[in-house]
């Protein structure tokens, strides 16, 4: 009889999942608690798959001998407990489609700069001329691009939530950028949880794979030798003995396997966060054999993120700023820091346990107002309500633009970097962004 898979919600990762299953013989059943998709059932019709939605079948479910699970699915989600006491293995589809490529794997995580760091060695890649994939969290799913013909390397953004549910994957080129407190509600509130999530991107690696990794972070110093399996390539903004890339002052300096260097002022991305990811994607290219005068080009001729620092307009002398895939403290942080002049902060949305302890300072010094944007601002208010800068409290992305445009004075700077998940007001970080971009724009008109 055949094996039966069954795929626990159906976005990008589990239709994708689904997709592949099926291609490989699998009687796949799909079931979603939410609602899904108009172009994912598309998908799983076009390729027969049987599927449900805004509930759970237990009998089509429990009969699985293998599940696989949408990275946002909690695992106390009520279905995944009732797998797991009835011993069915739950496994991510990055781990589901790593078995069935032979491609090399370059797989990025940290608490931030992931994204744009993915979004950068896929850059690099391509202008190389190599057949690869961009998956995981940015991209197609890794699955479907698995099921529909197969790439050299895949270029993989990995959350913890996709890391908690692999076990066998096999990453080459692992990169962690930082660690910082996220997601803690999903942990337990506990800080060693998250942290031990993220370093299962080691948890395969053989001695001639390599791990890049920002040397500074304290948290990655304590739990190296933990973990270590691969050839260790550290970067940092200062030099010191080891590393694989630092910075003089005017040059970005790469060390290993190939020595080479560059102006720091030919780097498409400006910003000392961006200094690292420039450093973490030249040296994955470079590990990878990708010729250093293709890696230089490739660094000075990124255009960068959408929804992360991208600059929607200036109007009436105020510049508007989408950060809005800054889904934690820190990411704020890292915005708050790159900001030239006096700014109107846009905080606000689901929280996720979070400490703003860390922007404390930066409010301060930065901040000429602020705007929160959520369904329950009242944490917000608490923690920053006697700074004595003025606050407006919307609701909606029309009203908190409205706002911002009359609280903003010329030669200022509007940013939207909330700290917080999206899904109290809108459908995605993305649909967060792209609703400011288009209030903006109507401003300009």
């Amino acid at each position: 009889m055949e094996k039966r898979i069954v795929i626990l919600g159906a976005g990008e990762s589990g239709s994708g999942a689904a997709v592949l299953a099926k291609k490989l013989g699998f009687d796949v059943f799909v079931s979603d608690f939410g609602k899904i998709g108009d172009q994912y059932k598309e998908l799983l019709d076009s390729h027969q798959i049987e599927w449900e939605e805004k509930q759970h079948t237990e009998e089509k479910i429990l009969n699985a001998q293998e599940i696989i699970k949408s990275p946002g699915i909690p695992n106390e989600a009520p279905m995944v407990v009732k797998a797991k006491e009835a011993g069915i293995p739950i496994i991510s589809e990055i781990e589901f489609a790593g078995r069935y490529t032979k491609a090399k794997m370059v797989c990025i995580t940290g608490s931030n700069g992931k994204t744009t760091t993915t979004s950068l060695i896929y850059h690099i890649f391509r202008e190389a001329g190599l057949n690869v994939g961009l998956a995981g969290n940015i991209g197609k799913s890794l699955a479907l691009q698995v099921a529909e013909g197969d790439k050299d390397y895949y270029i993989v953004e990995l959350s913890s939530f996709q890391l908690d549910n692999m076990y066998e994957f096999r990453v080459n080129v692992a990169v962690l950028m930082n660690i910082t407190p996220d997601h803690m509600d999903r942990y337990g509130y506990e800080m060693q949880n998250y942290v031990d999530a993220k370093f299962r991107i080691l948890q395969n690696q053989q001695p001639e794979d390599a791990f890049i990794y920002w040397s500074d972070d304290p948290i990655i110093r304590r739990e190296l030798e933990k973990y270590c399996h691969g050839k260790l390539y550290p970067f940092a903004e200062e030099k010191k003995d080891g590393l694989a890339a630092y910075t003089d002052g005017q040059k970005l300096v790469f060390t290993e396997p190939t020595p080479f260097n560059m102006e720091q002022e030919e780097l498409a991305l400006t910003g000392k966060h961006n200094l690292y990811n420039s450093m973490a994607a030249g040296i994955s290219a470079n590990v990878a054999g990708i010729h250093n005068s293709t890696i230089k080009e490739a660094l000075s001729s990124f255009t960068g993120v959408e929804h992360r620092l991208e600059k929607v307009a200036t109007v009436n002398g105020v510049e508007y700023i989408n950060d809005s895939k800054a889904t934690n403290v820190n990411s704020c942080w890292y915005a708050l820091q790159s900001m030239k002049k006096k700014t109107v902060l846009i905080l606000g949305g689901k929280d996720k346990g979070n400490d703003y302890s860390e922007i404390a300072e930066l409010v301060k010094e930065k901040c000429s107002a602020l705007i929160f944007l959520g369904a329950d601002n009242s944490k917000l208010h608490g923690f920053f309500g006697e700074y004595g800068l003025p606050i407006a409290d919307v609701s909606s992305m029309a009203d908190c633009v409205k706002a911002a445009s009359e609280m903003a004075k010329e030669g200022e700077t509007v940013l939207l970097s909330p700290c917080c998940a999206s899904f109290d007001l809108f459908k995605s970080y993305e649909d967060r962004g792209t609703q400011f971009k288009e209030e903006v724009h109507k401003l300009a008109q």
